[in-house]
């Protein structure tokens, strides 16, 4: 390959090279049509192939070819905690992808969910770096088999969609470590990913997309990493650090292509001696090389992958990819699942029952094929037999309304705002109680529909109004007064099964009151089925949730510290303390812990031992056995910390976890290896991760609050573990 590299890099003009390394329309760069190098053509998204735009114009093209299989996002997918899902995931993404004639996917998104109250949570994948580690690299593998290059993004600590652009994160070495660097250390190292995304913000005063600290130090000096930098969508701001930093491609929002930073700019600083032409024949070999590994360019590029688009086999496992990400949060007296033959009648409430959500969220916008959402998987699942009837319950606003609506809400807070035009004020507050009007009459059709189903299913949750690139959230509080609803609907229902969509937690101030809980997130094109499969017993449910649901969003640091949200500087002193870290350390009170979810069935560990070699390797193995009478997967989780409290350490971390099958009655054996990294924090001082001598916990359990069995081992010496 580097013979082959050379040889091209040598026939290429100064110009040529530049087209190569910046956009020349939104969505790709230059090709050198005399040299058989084609242009580099990227594409979003983590849920799906995003829809065509011209390339010169950000509108549609919309001629439907580009209807696609819509994919459970990542936040679904670290719910079904399967490696394997995670693998056919990413496999049907590049395929999709390829087959839409695509050689970048720039996916996945593996940023941590440093609080719940981003606007793009959903794009991610979970609070811990461990799981994202575990999940990220099969999805990678998985999208590469297709001849497609992942990109991996955002790089670095992108946590926050407030002043995206512009935002100054500060964060310690020992942090980026131990929180934000693992995942994508595991994409490059396990997962051999062909590019990442450096993200829009700063790092301690760099932009990422600029960051020779980030860049060239860290992830090309010391992890080695071999692939394509593409830098977020105008997250480039400078041409000479840009061409100084390790960044490959410049891509931007803008139409004015010529003018990108690492366009003629680049080429005048070269030309006048201002920048060494070297620095960018590095980028040029970079991209050269990823379009080699994909068979873009040379000798096996008749072999490589035409890939292929919305077929049965991909819309099958978007299904069983959907069934395991749903999470039974609570299951009282055994409520559900629901027994379709002693059914008449179902009244399902909720305006999540007829929303399909594909079509928002910002770049994860996608055209789906097709959407089955709740009410239609409901339908589908219960048959002819049993009637189905639907009441809206709440309304969503408008796109129009709810601008209105925002700008009603800030005249009656702000005294200085004044209407923009005369009677503005007259018809905000005409658009406000029609809301509310429509708002009362949905809510006494579901309350009269209630009263006389046999069974009431509520599906209520977020939408992309709210779940959404470029905003933040601003509480974890239900939108368009569904706690209210759901309060009323409870006195008349008590028995009433609740089932929430939604990319991110919501608070419950009435979950002691309900019997069944169901979260689904947006689980893609089969996701309203798979929900119905879970309600009636069709599929045992065994997603665990990847992030903690709080009761309050200021029971987590950075927002309870005004440390998020906020423009200017996201200082992140909370350290290593990010999710369960902080809460199970503090002892918060949360409404469901880390790893949490049920079944319906029950699963008994036991028998735990403990086998450390002379290396400090420790075999750990225990028993799982299903003691009920339906077939399932328990989620076993490892944990480990300091036998005793050590200042600046978790109470514990999770560190293994293995999904298990097991017919009833069935009992398996289980041995999970741990290395001394498992127990280690990253030493500054070492450059590495260090084990101290000590006693040290090993948990088992089925969430982080949910621990099953204990033992204990212990170091005698202090033991030192590098990066790679």
């Amino acid at each position: 390959m580097k013979k082959y590299i050379e040889e091209l890099l040598e026939k290429l003009t100064l110009s040529e090279k530049i087209d190569m390394v910046h956009g020349t329309a939104l969505f790709h760069t230059g090709g050198v049509e005399r040299l058989g190098i084609p242009p580099l053509v990227m594409s979003d998204g983590p849920s799906g192939v995003r829809y065509d735009f011209h390339d010169h114009k950000w509108i549609l093209i919309n001629q439907n070819y580009d209807m696609i299989s819509y994919l459970p996002c990542n936040s679904a997918l670290s719910a079904t905690w399967n490696r394997e899902c995670a693998y056919i995931n990413g496999k049907v993404l590049g395929s999709e992808a390829r087959g839409r004639g695509k050689d970048v996917i720039l996916a996945p998104g593996i940023n941590i969910k440093r609080t719940p109250l981003c606007g793009r949570n959903f794009e991610y994948m979970s609070e811990d770096p461990y799981l994202v580690s575990e999940m990220v690299a099969p999805m990678v593998q998985g999208i590469q088999e297709s001849d497609v290059a992942a990109c991996v993004k955002h790089f670095a600590v992108n946590c926050q969609e407030t002043d995206r652009m512009c935002v100054d994160t500060i964060v310690d070495e020992r942090t980026l470590y131990e929180i934000y660097y693992p995942g994508y250390i595991s994409a490059i190292k396990n997962g051999n990913t062909y590019s990442i995304m450096s993200a829009y913000n700063k790092l301690n005063g760099e932009f990422c997309c600029m960051s020779k600290s980030l860049l060239n130090d860290t992830l090309k000096d010391r992890w080695s990493f071999d692939g394509a930098v593409i830098s977020d969508w105008g997250g480039v701001h400078d041409t000479r650090l840009a061409a100084e930093a390790e960044i490959d491609v410049e891509m931007d929002i803008h139409y004015r292509f010529d003018e990108h930073y690492m366009a003629k700019p680049l080429q005048d600083m070269i030309e006048a001696g201002e920048i060494d032409e070297e620095l960018l024949d590095k980028k040029i070999r970079n991209i050269l090389a990823l379009m080699y590994r994909i068979k873009m360019i040379g000798p096996e590029a008749e072999k490589r992958s035409p890939g292929a688009y919305n077929l049965p086999s991909h819309q099958e496992s978007m299904r069983r990819v959907a069934e395991e990400s749903i999470v039974l949060l609570k299951n009282e007296d055994k409520k559900l699942p629901l027994d379709t033959k002693k059914l008449k009648n179902i009244a399902v409430i909720g305006e999540n029952a007829i929303h399909v959500h594909s079509n928002g969220g910002g770049s994860a916008e996608i055209k789906a094929l097709y959407e089955i959402c709740p009410l239609m998987g409901i339908m589908m699942e219960a048959g002819g037999n049993v009637k189905v009837t639907c009441a809206q319950g709440y309304y969503v606003p408008t796109k129009e309304e709810r601008a209105d609506q925002e700008s009603w809400q800030l005249l009656s807070t702000t005294k200085q705002h004044q209407p923009h035009e005369p009677g503005d004020e007259e018809r905000l507050y005409e658009v406000e109680k029609a809301i509310r009007s429509k708002r009362r009459e949905l809510k006494e059709e579901a309350l009269e529909l209630a009263k006389n189903a046999d069974e009431v299913i509520f599906v209520g949750g977020l939408n992309h109004d709210i779940d959404s690139e470029g905003k933040d959230r601003k509480n974890l509080k239900l939108p368009y007064e569904q706690d209210a609803l759901i309060e009323e609907l409870l006195k008349i229902r008590p028995d009433m099964v609740i089932c929430f969509v939604a990319g991110s937690p919501v608070a419950m101030p009435w979950a002691d009151k309900a019997k069944a809980i169901v979260w689904s997130y947006y689980s893609g094109m089969e996701g309203g089925r798979a929900l119905a499969k879970v309600l009636f017993g069709r599929v045992n449910p065994s997603g665990h949730i990847s992030e903690t649901f709080l009761r309050d969003e200021n029971d987590c640091l950075p927002v309870k510290r005004g440390h998020f949200g906020k423009e200017g500087t996201a200082l992140h002193d909370e350290g290593v303390f990010v999710g369960y870290r902080q809460y199970d350390s503090d002892g918060v009170d949360v409404l469901y812990p880390f790893g949490h979810g049920l079944s319906y069935t029950e699963y008994k560990y036991e028998d735990m031992k403990l086998s450390l070699d002379d290396n400090g390797n420790i075999d750990v193995s225990f028993s799982v056995e299903n003691t009920g009478d339906m077939a399932g997967f328990a989620v076993a989780e490892l944990y480990t910390g300091p036998a005793d409290k050590v200042a600046g350490r978790p109470v514990h971390e999770l560190k293994a976890f293995e999904k298990i099958y097991l017919e009833p009655r069935e009992k398996k054996e289980v041995t999970v290896k741990l290395y001394p990294k498992a127990f280690s924090y990253y030493s500054t001082k070492d450059k590495g991760y260090v084990t101290k001598p000590g006693r040290y916990i090993i948990e088992i359990g089925e969430s982080s609050r949910d621990i099953r069995l204990k033992g204990e081992v212990g170091f005698t010496m202090e033991v030192q573990t590098y990066i790679f």
